[in-house]
C-alpha cells in the first residue's frame, strides 16, 4: 500500500508538469478534479460496505456518537490557521496586519478550546472527536511529530527544488517535473525494503536510518551550485528525499495496528493521516517563508535575479535539514524501545 504513494506522487508531479506547459497551469486542477471524480465511483463501487456485523446508522447515531461541535471547532481553527500561512508565506510582514493577528489569535483560542471540550468530553463518557488520552502513548505522540516534521521537509523539497531548477537554472516546468521521477524508484524500493526488514529488524532503527538517510538530501540541496549538473547534486538528493517520508508511513502504520485496541486503531490511524497532511502544509508554507524573507533581506537590488532568488532557496533548505534533523532527534528519544513489527500472531 504504502508504495502506491511514490508512485502517484511522481506521476502526478511529471502530468503537472506536462500540462502546465502544454495546456496551461488550470488543467492540473482540472484533471485532479476528474481522477478524483473517478476514484469516488470506484470506491463505491469496489469497498465493501463493512467487516462482520455493523449496526445501522440512523439519524439518531448520527447525531449522538459524533462529536460535531469538536469537529466544527478544529475545522474552523484550521481553517483560519491555514489563511495564517498563506499570508505568511509571502512576506512575514504579513502577519503585523490587524486583521491577521486576529484571525491567528482566535485560532490559537480555538485551538485551545478544542483541547478543553477533549478533556470534558472524555470526563463525561461523551463522544470525542481526538480524545486527549490519545496522546499519552509516547510512541503514538513520537511517530505523530516524526510524520508531521518529515513529510513538510519532504513536500518542501520537491516545491523549492522546483522552483530553483525553474527559476535558477532556467528549465521548463516539465523539464524540472521530469527531474524527480527518481522518486518513484526510491519509493518504492524503500517500501519493498521496509517490508522485508521490518520482522527482522527494530523498527526504531529502521527509523532512524532512513531518516539519516533522508537527512543527507536537503543538505546536498543546501550546498547546490547554480549551475550545478544535475548528477552531481539534485539527483542524489532528490533519491535520498523520500526514504524517511515512505519508511516512517508503512513503519507508522504498523505500529499503530500494534498499539491499540481494534475499536481505536481507526480513530489513531486518522489522527496519523490528518497530521501528516498539516505537516505538508506547514512545512511548505514555513520553508516558503524562509526562502521569501531571506531574498526579500539580500543585498542585491534585483530581488528577483537569480543570486537573491538563490539565497533564499539556500535558506529553504537549511530550514529542510532542521526539519529532518528535529524528526531523527524525535525518533531516537521516543521509539528507543520499540521492538520488531509486523510479525504474525498466531
Amino acid at each position: 500500500m504504502g508504495g502506491g504513494q511514490p508512485v502517484g506522487f511522481g506521476l502526478g508531479l511529471s502530468l503537472g508538469g506536462l500540462l502546465t506547459e502544454r495546456a496551461g497551469w488550470e488543467w492540473g486542477f482540472h484533471v485532479s478534479a476528474i481522477i478524483n471524480g473517478l476514484v469516488f465511483a470506484l470506491s463505491m463501487w469496489q469497498l465493501p460496505k463493512g467487516v462482520g456485523d455493523l449496526e445501522k446508522v440512523t439519524w439518531k447515531r448520527l447525531k449522538e456518537e459524533i462529536d460535531w461541535v469538536g469537529a466544527l471547532i478544529v475545522s474552523v481553527a484550521l481553517a483560519l490557521l491555514s489563511y495564517e500561512l498563506a499570508v505568511v508565506s509571502t512576506s512575514s510582514r504579513g502577519i503585523k496586519e490587524p486583521e491577521n493577528i486576529a484571525m491567528l489569535t482566535l485560532a490559537l483560542v480555538l485551538l485551545t478550546a478544542f483541547v478543553a471540550w477533549m478533556h470534558n468530553q472524555e470526563k463525561q463518557h461523551k463522544p470525542a472527536l481526538i480524545p486527549n488520552s490519545l496522546w499519552k502513548d509516547k510512541v503514538f505522540t513520537s511517530i505523530c511529530i516524526n510524520v508531521f516534521l518529515i513529510w513538510g521537509a519532504f513536500n518542501a523539497l520537491e516545491q523549492i527544488g522546483s522552483f530553483f531548477f525553474q527559476n535558477v537554472q532556467g528549465l521548463s516546468a516539465l523539464q524540472a517535473a521530469i527531474r524527480f521521477l527518481p522518486t518513484i524508484v526510491t519509493g518504492i524500493v524503500a517500501n519493498i525494503a521496509v517490508g522485508l526488514l521490518v520482522h527482522r529488524i527494530k523498527a526504531n532503527w529502521i527509523v532512524v536510518i532512513s531518516s539519516v538517510l533522508s537527512c543527507v538530501s536537503p543538505l546536498i540541496m543546501a550546498m547546490v551550485k547554480p549551475k550545478a549538473t544535475y548528477w552531481a547534486f539534485a539527483f542524489p538528493a532528490i533519491v535520498l528525499n523520500p526514504i524517511a517520508a515512505d519508511g516512517v508511513f508503512t513503519i507508522s502504520n504498523l505500529l499503530i495496528t500494534s498499539m491499540f485496541p481494534v475499536k481505536t486503531q481507526g480513530l489513531a490511524g486518522g489522527v496519523f493521516q490528518t497530521v501528516s497532511q498539516i505537516g505538508k502544509s506547514v512545512g511548505l508554507a514555513l520553508t516558503t517563508l524562509v526562502a521569501n524573507d531571506v531574498t526579500a533581506s539580500s543585498s542585491k537590488a534585483n530581488k528577483e535575479s537569480q543570486p537573491a532568488l538563490m539565497e533564499g532557496y539556500r535558506a529553504g533548505f537549511w530550514f529542510m535539514f532542521a526539519l529532518n534533523a528535529a524528526s531523527l532527534c524525535t525518533s531516537v528519544w521516543g521509539l528507543r524501545k520499540v521492538g520488531t513489527v509486523g510479525k504474525k500472531q498466531d
